[in-house]
């Protein structure tokens, strides 16, 4: 309990100066009801032997990714990684680095930083690009705020912006905890049965701040509509577009249709999927909107003695310059992992990079045709060009599917009711370069098996 804390000088000391006599005045104000009068649960002391002992116990109760037959995707793709990333990754310039404050000693990682704005900008096909942020979702959430600041004092619709209605809750959820308090409405754009853009529905945003889609979207569509999206929302609104970057080795870049501002999950370049992160995000821009953009951005310049330098420029976050005029509160980024992307992409080349889109590609295209030829389960959106992933509509729930699936040793998918509660029998399987067509068959031929199984249970 706290008054049997050991009384010792500093602590008297300390809280004497704040006008208190215990440590219990001090929490006075946490209610009795949630206080806790016993002793912490925790073990007895442990020898460093036996604390191994015991992680590696806990430890071994986690299953890795490429332990099984995986086709769980949902955001996050086991692309392969070359060895040669991890290499370089962990030399100590990199490594250690963080911020190149000082940029006559830090020429090297500045460069470096340099070269994956250069590779960003070239693949989505936009003038500028910044150097990462958190995750896809914080792109997403500092985009549309970004598209308030350039647009507002033209829009018809002030402080609005639209968001198609298939982004996930958790993306969802971050747009939201990055607008409230601002003022900022965020409506829904309508999508049709078959899962592309309802462009109708995308008439509604003319005159508003900015629009925000998905290609692919996050039922692995790919929508042709969306190259008729700048069109229809016209020049004052921004037409923000989330990437799979990987996609965009054998599909058209968004800046060739219109896009003002690119943001993407960078995690299938250079980085293998762990519980959570880390991840990087990818933002990039038209010039129009490069002083309003987050993070921050290294150039490169020429320095007094006629030779080339890079050095960081126009960074608008609060660190940098005066707190109110800051763009955004990123107080960071992910610039190791953003390297990785870097070094994972030139390493590929550009007929590399297409190559893995096209492997990625081959893997989903397999699937969705091994698994349409199962006469009990249905693809609602067969009919459209699909990247990495795809819905299978089950004859039962996709939580059971998934529960015996993982009885047989296969992690089958993500369970989409998890995003939308009203598609309970929805399943949504994630295929890429590290798919094998064995395992392919072994996923069609469970599913058949569960599903028949289900299908004549019904039926007696």
């Amino acid at each position: 309990m706290v008054d049997q804390l050991p009384n010792l000088g500093r602590e008297k000391e300390m809280l004497e100066a704040i006008g208190m006599s215990s440590m219990n005045d001090l929490f006075a104000d946490i209610p009795e009801a949630v206080k806790m009068h016993e002793d912490l649960p925790l073990p007895p002391p442990q020898s460093e032997e036996e604390i191994i002992a015991d992680a590696r116990r806990l430890l071994g109760a986690n299953v890795a990714l490429g332990d099984r037959v995986s086709f769980l995707g949902a955001g996050l793709n086991r692309n392969y990684v070359p060895s040669s990333v991890f290499q370089l990754v962990t030399r100590g310039e990199f490594l250690t680095s963080y911020t190149p404050y000082q940029p006559e000693v830090s020429q090297g990682m500045l460069q470096a930083m340099w070269e994956f704005q250069t590779l960003i900008s070239e693949l989505v096909g936009l003038e500028v690009s910044n150097l990462s942020v958190y995750d896809v979702s914080t792109a997403a959430a500092e985009a549309l705020t970004c598209s308030v600041r350039i647009h507002n004092r033209k829009a018809t619709q002030k402080n609005t912006v639209y968001v198609s209605e298939l982004i996930p809750p958790s993306r969802r959820s971050v747009i939201y905890n990055y607008t409230q308090g601002s003022g900022m409405v965020v409506k829904t754009l309508k999508h049709n049965s078959d899962g592309t853009l309802n462009l109708e529905s995308l008439a509604e945003a003319e005159g508003s701040c900015g629009v925000y889609v998905e290609q692919p979207n996050p039922l692995g569509i790919l929508d042709g509509g969306l190259t008729k999206v700048k069109e229809i929302i016209g020049e004052h609104t921004a037409f923000i577009v989330g990437v799979a970057p990987v996609s965009l080795g054998i599909v058209e870049a968004p800046g060739n249709y219109g896009a003002d501002i690119v943001v993407g999950e960078g995690q299938a370049l250079g980085s293998p999927i762990t519980y959570g992160g880390p991840l990087y995000g990818i933002f990039a821009c038209t010039k129009a909107y490069l002083r309003q953009m987050p993070g921050r951005i290294v150039g490169r310049s020429i320095d007094v003695d006629g030779k080339e330098a890079f050095c960081l420029t126009l960074s608008t976050r609060e660190q940098h310059i005066r707190r109110h005029r800051a763009t955004s509160n990123i107080c960071t980024n992910e610039t190791l992992i953003a390297l990785m992307g870097a070094m994972h992409m030139s390493l590929l080349g550009p007929e590399g990079l297409q190559k893995l889109a096209q492997r990625n590609m081959a893997a989903c295209q397999l699937g969705k045709q091994k698994l349409s030829e199962i006469p009990t389960i249905a693809l609602p959106h067969a009919s459209n060009t699909n990247f990495n992933e795809f819905v299978v509509e089950l004859p039962g729930s996709a939580a059971d599917c998934l529960s015996y699936l993982d009885t047989q040793g296969v992690i089958g998918g993500f369970d989409l009711s998890t995003w939308y509660p009203e598609k309970k029998n929805w399943l949504l399987v994630s295929f890429s370069d590290q798919t094998r067509a064995n395992e392919i068959e072994l996923l069609a031929a469970h599913l058949a098996v569960w599903s028949a199984s289900l299908v004549k249970e019904v039926l007696a």
